[in-house]
């Protein structure tokens, strides 16, 4: 779960520097970098379901 979050983590601050930084570099991966950062978010999510359904059944 750690892992995905700062998976998360590391391709948010990429798309921030990109943004901010503009270029080439930006135009070509800023879509690209946002659906990863949601796929990424998504599996930390679905990660964090299972851990609280784990502990509440007490598994």
């Amino acid at each position: 779960m750690a892992i995905v979050m700062l998976a998360v983590v590391a391709i948010l601050m990429t798309g921030i520097g990109g943004f901010a930084k503009g270029g080439e570099f930006n135009r070509k991966y800023a879509n690209k970098l946002m659906r990863w950062r949601i796929a990424a978010q998504f599996a930390a999510v679905l990660l964090i379901l299972l851990f609280v359904l784990v502990r509440r059944s007490g598994g």
